[in-house]
C-alpha cells in the first residue's frame, strides 16, 4: 500500500510514512523499503514475493479490441485483424469465456532509429470475454473477410419462463 501511495504522491527515495511526517512508523532503512517494492511488484505479476516471474521480461502480447453485439438468435463478435492469416487465429469457447488468439508478423525487419511513427502492435495479440447467454458451441462460425474478423454464434434456446406460486402451509 505504502508503495502505491508513493507513486500516488510522487515521492521517491523516501517511505510514505517518512514523508507524511509520521517517523515511528517510517522503515528503519532503504533495503527493507526496497525488498518490500520489490515483493509488492512480484506480487502484482501473480508471482510469489522473493522468486523471479515464470514469464520472460520481454513477453509482451497487446490486447484486441472488439465490437460484441446481439440480434435475436446470436452473439455476433467483430474485430479488425489487418495483416493476420486465417491460420494464425487460435478461438476457443470455454463454458462462457470466448477467447481470441493470434499473431501478427511483421514481414520486414526496421531498426528501432529508422522509424519516424511507431503505433501499429505487432506480435502476440489474445481477448476473451464473458458471453453474457450460453451458446451452441457446435455452431459457431468464423470468417476473416477484407481483415475483419466475424465470429457468429447461436444462441442456445431455453425453455420459457415459467411462474411458480408459493403456497402457504
Amino acid at each position: 500500500m505504502a508503495t502505491f501511495l508513493k507513486k500516488l504522491a510522487g515521492i521517491k527515495g523516501q517511505s510514505y510514512e517518512k514523508a507524511s511526517g509520521s517517523e515511528e512508523d517510517a522503515y528503519q532503512n532503504e533495503g527493507e523499503m526496497e525488498d518490500e517494492e520489490q515483493d509488492a511488484e512480484e506480487a502484482q505479476n501473480g508471482d510469489t514475493p522473493g522468486e523471479k516471474g515464470w514469464l520472460d521480461e520481454d513477453y509482451e502480447e497487446g490486447q484486441l479490441s472488439i465490437d460484441v453485439f446481439q440480434n435475436s438468435g446470436n452473439i455476433i463478435v467483430k474485430s479488425t485483424m489487418a495483416g493476420v492469416k486465417p491460420e494464425d487465429i487460435d478461438i476457443s469457447l470455454d463454458n462462457d469465456m470466448l477467447t481470441i488468439r493470434g499473431k501478427r508478423a511483421m514481414e520486414t525487419k526496421v531498426r528501432d532509429e529508422d522509424y519516424l511513427y511507431r503505433e501499429c502492435y505487432w506480435g502476440n495479440f489474445s481477448r476473451s470475454i464473458i458471453l453474457p447467454v450460453d451458446v451452441l458451441a457446435e455452431k459457431i462460425e468464423a470468417t476473416l473477410e477484407n481483415g475483419v474478423l466475424t465470429v457468429v454464434l447461436p444462441k442456445a434456446k431455453h425453455s420459457k419462463q415459467v411462474l411458480i406460486k408459493v403456497k402457504e402451509k
